[in-house]
């Protein structure tokens, strides 16, 4: 199975010197297409340096990132910035919508930054997926937590993205709420063979991926496969251990 995303060897240093912090060391990892990966660890262990790395947000101080078939490492700024663009998908825990836009044109937002047309086709088929599709002129503030989770997943993958990359995705939704957005998740996967990349604090989220990375120290401190709650709460409360 090929990876959508493949990091080798990463490594991110901070400021030189005495004031150099190194936030990566050494991480290898690929993610296969069609899957859904979580990344654990505690406060400082890495989390958001390996997603923007992986996303070309930031650049590695050494290793290469590969996204699909393309090199990040060697793009220029404005080359790196239309592969985010068109081949990353964001998700955030603030949902990040334009408040004067309707849901419709939200999601319509990241085809037109990009310059290309909008197949309304498949976002009408997005929206009917995440559940939508009846609120298409509504505007965000008319719209609750989840739902508004929900158009912003549909704008992630408008633009057919390789990898969906996901920040503490229900960080600021209701457990039944969350609950619902994972399951969402869960069924992209399946169902379009999407790629997900999810960093998340909360082991139950974590047990909706098909598998648990966890970083600690800015290593990868293990892996786990079809992961239950139980198995990755435990799995924190020890990670570091010898």
């Amino acid at each position: 199975m090929t990876s959508a995303l493949l990091l080798d060897s990463v490594t991110k240093t901070y400021g030189t010197g005495e004031n150099a912090v190194t936030a990566l060391r050494e991480v290898s990892l690929g993610l296969p297409r069609g899957t859904f990966t979580a990344v654990m660890g505690p406060s400082g262990s890495g989390k958001s340096t390996f997603l923007h790395c992986a996303a070309g947000l930031d650049r590695p101080t050494s290793g290469s990132v590969r996204l699909g078939d393309v090199e990040l490492s060697g793009l220029k700024e404005a080359a790196l910035t239309a592969v985010r663009r068109e081949r990353v998908g964001f998700v955030f825990q603030a949902y990040n919508l334009m408040s004067a836009l309707t849901v419709e044109q939200n999601v319509e937002l990241v085809p037109r930054l990009s310059g290309r047309q909008v197949d309304r086709d498949w976002l009408l088929d997005l929206l009917g997926r995440v559940g939508m599709r009846d609120r298409i002129d509504r505007r965000p503030a008319q719209l609750s937590g989840g739902q508004q989770q929900r158009v912003a997943i549909a704008r992630a993958l408008v633009n057919r993205p390789e990898v969906v990359m996901a920040d503490e995705p229900t960080g600021a939704l209701d457990t039944r709420t969350g609950r619902q957005v994972l399951e969402l998740f869960r069924r992209l996967v399946a169902e379009l063979g999407q790629t997900v990349l999810m960093v998340t604090h909360d082991p139950v989220a974590a047990s909706y991926a098909d598998s648990v990375v966890f970083l600690a120290d800015g290593r990868i401190a293990g892996q786990l496969r079809n992961p239950t709650a139980a198995e990755v709460s435990d799995r924190m409360t020890h990670l570091g251990e010898v």
